[in-house]
């Protein structure tokens, strides 16, 4: 990525900025619009924002539209993006001048991976957050089976639906077969696809955290997908509760250092350094798979570092590709970044 224009988004009137490649710091004082500005980027190649779901949200306070766009190159092939929002109106998508139909689309064609505090949750926060991540990793990875989280959760939905329309007296409990037998099937390709992705990146993300100072971090998946029979098993409690009580989305997916889970029993340090392994394993992933690193964008990833694991995962991210990442200050990195930015409401300058 080398040029990035903005126009009425969030604290951004109007942005025209050109970026060098490789590792780019943007420093400012809390609430300057460091966070801002990677939200804009992750907006423009990715269609969506990592804050919040509602496009009006992201247009300048008084505007009625924004602009979000970036040109670079992916590997030898020029890239440029716009993605226009609006607040009474769908957004606007275009990759290399021509219209592209979903944020979804985008996603698949470009790839930008994020890092923020609110990331934490991946590990502290419940199973549900993890299956989330994971299943984000396998769309990305695995684009063959990338339709599977999707395709589950309809087919679990449907069962659901006809559970409740069965208690309720309003359908016959054989409406339930077909959508049990889908959610069967679907569930075993979810948890073979669930256990590829976590196959491939566990190697590199042991790798990573040791060398941020978290030993024998692991993850584990060991699930056996729910068989119709043991569906069917089950029916009569499912039809009192009204959803289904097995399958991949109650599905646990475990972050530890050798047998402590860290969610339970991890610092908050050791907690970010998980983060940061898993984001450097899936953009090694990627970038093996594809040919180009995916644009990283870590927001307040450093503090809560000490200096060598500040100085490690700084050399760590100069060999990742293009990397923009935000600090209150330049000290916060220990090694010189490509180009380093300075923020103020509204602009951000050459430091």
């Amino acid at each position: 990525m080398s040029q990035v224009s903005l126009r009425d988004i969030r604290s951004y009137p109007r942005l025209e900025l050109a970026l060098e490649p490789g590792l780019v710091l943007v420093t400012g004082p809390n609430g300057a619009g460091k966070t801002n500005l990677l939200e804009a980027v992750h907006v423009a190649t990715q269609g969506i924002s990592f804050r919040t779901r509602q496009d009006a949200q992201i247009v300048r306070r008084g505007a009625e539209e924004g602009l979000a766009r970036v040109a670079g190159r992916r590997g030898d092939v020029g890239v440029e993006t716009e993605v226009r929002l609006s607040v009474r109106d769908s957004k606007r998508i275009r990759l290399n001048g021509a219209t592209v139909a979903s944020a979804e689309e985008l996603r698949s064609r470009a790839h930008t991976l994020v890092f923020t505090p609110d990331r934490l949750a991946v590990v502290k926060g419940g199973p549900a957050a993890r299956r989330a991540y994971f299943d984000r990793v396998l769309v990305r990875a695995l684009p063959a089976r990338a339709d599977l989280p999707t395709a589950y959760g309809a087919a679990l939905g449907q069962r659901n639906a006809a559970l409740r329309r069965v208690a309720a007296g309003l359908s016959d409990v054989t409406t339930v077969d077909p959508w049990t037998a889908q959610v069967a099937a679907l569930a075993g390709q979810l948890v073979d696809a669930r256990a590829r992705v976590l196959s491939l990146l566990s190697p590199v993300f042991e790798e990573r955290a040791s060398e941020l100072g978290l030993e024998q971090a692991t993850l584990g998946y060991d699930i056996e997908p729910p068989s119709r029979e043991a569906l069917d098993e089950r029916l009569s409690r499912d039809l009192e509760r009204g959803t289904t009580g097995l399958g991949p989305h109650l599905d646990e997916i475990r972050i530890a250092a050798g047998d402590r889970d860290l969610r339970t029993f991890g610092s908050q340090g050791e907690q970010r350094i998980a983060v940061l392994a898993l984001l450097l394993a899936e953009a090694e992933l990627l970038a093996g798979q594809g040919g180009v690193a995916p644009l990283l964008l870590l927001d307040d990833a450093l503090s809560e570092l000490d200096a060598d694991r500040r100085r490690l995962l700084s050399a760590r991210l100069g060999l990742a590709g293009q990397t923009l990442v935000t600090a209150t200050g330049a000290e916060a990195l220990p090694l010189a970044p490509a180009q380093l930015l300075a923020v103020t409401p509204g602009e951000v300058r050459p430091a």
